[in-house]
């Protein structure tokens, strides 16, 4: 049976909105539209909370949220790097429809933008009155592309725009808005003065304050734990018998846990903490070879599932993630249905009661039962694609089948992840009809984008990617600050 793809008109969404109370006049109904937070931490795994089993790195205030909320123990990412699984839930769409299907560099600085006819979810929640913000790292479009975050329904951005730039905590600029403005000490290379994380931290604090008295819709696409390795204190782990790589990591982590302890704290202290509704997740599953540096000594596998990052099996696709909404998602709960990220934008549908913008679509299905403590919806399959190099790699899972293509020219393999959640036991030779079911949604679920081809990158992207590596490297060693940018710093 083909999987469903969710197409809201206009009709359909003005026939619902005539059931439901006013929502734009507080007058008429005690219904409040939730506010949407959603927190998606680059490079965090399962393996590094303290909820997931983690003894060495100590998270708290993360582990607190999980257990006052529900905590997934198969919550899928968009798929298993950066930009893609960003886009995945920005726009609903699995990355077999998504426009954004691998790590797409465009110089002189960004990556490959969305689309102008792409429906966002900012874009949905502005339609619905929502206020809307992103901070951290975007990677989704330059400010003069159709991909700008101001040109997909962002109110306001703070932060690193391009996702090269993000790899240094210590960067010579950041964007507010589309205006560069200068960090005090920093030449972008070493350890400096000013800590970007302190300062999109600081912003997101002072924007959440200041739209406290309406719904809002926030996207914190924090950029820690991902590499480089670099922190301002090491903090309690000073003294650890690691190397400085490790000892970083985990004081990336643990920044990452009191940072989100800080946003909860002002959710409560502003009431507005029980009509909030915050989900926090990594943007891809482990991050390191188990042999690794930070592997070895984190234990990020430690849930047993097989894979990491850019790879298509279960330890590069499930997150540490939950959901935290006192009163309603159930504290304590902890849940094995899966879900994805492209789910999230048809779940933000309905509570926000908007009626999306024409030309809206989404691979995902509403998540509202499940996350008040009802089942997770029933549907045909995930799917995922992951554009790296010459040999793209796809996935899906269909009930609880997992079937893995490592390249257009490999074998697809079969797994059951009932019995064998480590996918270590290929089924395909004794199972030709699941073969046979994993080509077919293969087939429907990609569908054909210039951009994506599945035989490899076409000559274009390759030049352009190599004229994006080699605009860095000039701007490395030139510490190349934009000719615009403001010497200043937002209190």
């Amino acid at each position: 049976m083909p999987q469903p793809r969710v197409k809201f008109c206009l009709w359909i969404a003005s026939a619902f909105l005539a059931t439901c109370p006013v929502y734009g006049d507080s007058s008429k109904s005690d219904w409040k539209r939730p506010n949407f937070i959603f927190v998606l931490s680059d490079d965090i795994a399962q393996g590094d909370l303290g909820c997931y089993g983690q003894k060495l790195i100590k998270t708290p205030r993360l582990d607190r949220m999980a257990a006052e909320g529900t905590r997934y123990l198969q919550a899928y990412c968009g798929t298993s790097v950066c930009a893609p699984s960003r886009s995945s839930f920005f726009t609903g769409l699995h990355t077999g429809h998504c426009p954004v299907r691998g790590n797409y560099e465009v110089p002189p600085e960004g990556q490959l933008p969305l689309p102008d006819k792409t429906v966002t979810i900012a874009e949905v929640a502005k339609s619905a009155g929502y206020s809307t913000a992103t901070f951290g790292k975007w990677g989704m479009g330059f400010f003069d592309s159709s991909g700008s975050p101001l040109n997909q329904g962002v109110d306001h951005f703070f932060g690193y725009n391009c996702q090269r730039h993000a790899h240094s905590y210590f960067p010579t600029y950041l964007y507010d808005d589309a205006q560069p403005i200068v960090l005090p000490g920093n030449d972008g290379q070493t350890v400096g003065e000013t800590y970007a994380q302190e300062l999109i931290q600081n912003d997101m604090i002072k924007w959440v304050r200041n739209h406290a008295d309406r719904p809002f819709l926030l996207f914190y696409a924090i950029t820690l734990p991902h590499g480089r390795h670099e922190i301002d204190d090491y903090g309690i782990y000073r003294d650890k018998p690691w190397t400085d790589k490790q000892k970083a990591y985990a004081a990336q982590v643990t920044r990452v846990d009191s940072d989100m302890g800080e946003l909860v704290d002002t959710l409560r202290e502003l009431g507005i903490a029980e009509n909030t509704l915050v989900v926090f997740s990594g943007d891809n599953g482990s991050s390191f070879n188990p042999q690794s540096e930070i592997g070895r000594v984190f234990d990020q596998a430690s849930n047993g599932l097989r894979g990491f990052k850019r790879g298509m099996y279960e330890g590069a696709l499930r997150q540490a993630a939950f959901a935290w909404w006192p009163g309603t998602v159930p504290a304590g709960r902890v849940d094995a249905q899966p879900w994805a990220f492209w789910d999230l934008m048809p779940t933000f549908v309905e509570l926000s009661g908007a009626t999306p913008p024409e030309g809206y679509e989404t691979d995902g299905m509403s998540l509202v039962e499940f996350l008040k403590g009802g089942d997770a919806p029933k549907r045909d399959y995930f799917y995922w694609e992951l554009h790296r190099g010459n040999k793209p790699v796809q996935a899906a899972r269909f009930g609880n089948w997992k079937a893995v293509r490592n390249g257009i020219d490999k074998s697809i393999e079969i797994y059951d992840l009932t019995e064998d959640s480590a996918e270590s036991n290929d089924l395909a030779k004794s199972r030709p009809d699941l073969i046979e079911k994993a080509q077919k949604i293969f087939d429907e679920a990609h569908r054909p984008d210039p951009n994506w081809p599945l035989d490899g990158r076409t000559e274009a992207h390759i030049k352009s990617a190599a004229e994006a590596w080699k605009v860095k490297r000039w701007r490395d060693e030139t510490k190349w600050i934009p000719d615009n940018a403001v010497n200043q710093v937002k209190g």
